[in-house]
């Protein structure tokens, strides 16, 4: 199978791992995302799978209540039938779109959960993986960086260099994708990546909040 046909199938793997895991570990594990345990991290995933009408409460503020509201329903479902929900795929994610809309979403809340468990250690990822996670990070640097002082080079060894941020004095974030992909998303203090650059920045990116 070429490399293109393995890419396309990643959102769903990392779906029915987190389905796995979430089925594993329970409705009260802990999670990386602030506040949330796994029962609100899947009633999230099935939120977004399914209510695209509430989901501007995810960027503005003031939207949030009805959000919140879905979600508290959503939370209040059986576990096994919230595990069950997260496995599906989104009936709106056909083709491709399942896998550009849906491969980063996953696989950072996938780590959300595996990362917040203790002795977790980061994943070896097939290679065909890491390069379709490149993408995501690209698209992620350009989005989370845009307002950094600084002239961010985010390197990934062996599939290349992106230049993010507004300019400035030179950054260097590099790191494999998997781990530059979770550090964009706001999960710095659990991802591996090497930062270097003037302190003050540096300091101010190590906690950004680069979510959700």
């Amino acid at each position: 199978m070429g490399r293109g046909a393995a890419s396309r199938r990643y959102a769903s793997l990392e779906r029915d791992a987190l389905a796995d895991l979430l089925a594993r570990v329970g409705p009260d594990a802990p999670t990386l995302c602030a506040g949330w345990t796994t029962r609100d991290l899947a009633a999230h995933l099935i939120v977004r799978a399914t209510r695209p009408d509430v989901l501007g409460g995810l960027f503005i503020p003031a939207l949030s209540g009805p959000l919140k509201r879905v979600q508290d329903r959503v939370a209040a479902r059986p576990w096994e039938t919230l595990v069950a929900q997260v496995r599906r795929r989104p009936v709106w994610s056909v083709g491709r779109l399942d896998e550009l809309a849906n491969r980063a979403e996953y696989f950072v809340h996938h780590e959300d959960v595996r990362r917040a468990q203790p002795g977790w250690e980061p994943r070896s990822l097939p290679a065909d993986m890491a390069a379709a996670l490149w993408p995501d990070v690209r698209l992620r640097a350009r989005l989370a960086l845009r307002r950094t002082p600084a002239s961010v080079t985010v390197t990934a060894p062996g599939l290349g260099s992106y230049r993010a941020g507004r300019g400035g004095p030179a950054v260097v974030l590099a790191g494999e994708p998997a781990e530059l992909l979770l550090f964009l998303f706001g999960r710095q203090a659990h991802a591996r990546v090497d930062l270097t650059g003037p302190e003050p920045i540096t300091a101010r990116m190590r906690t950004a909040r680069y979510g959700p």
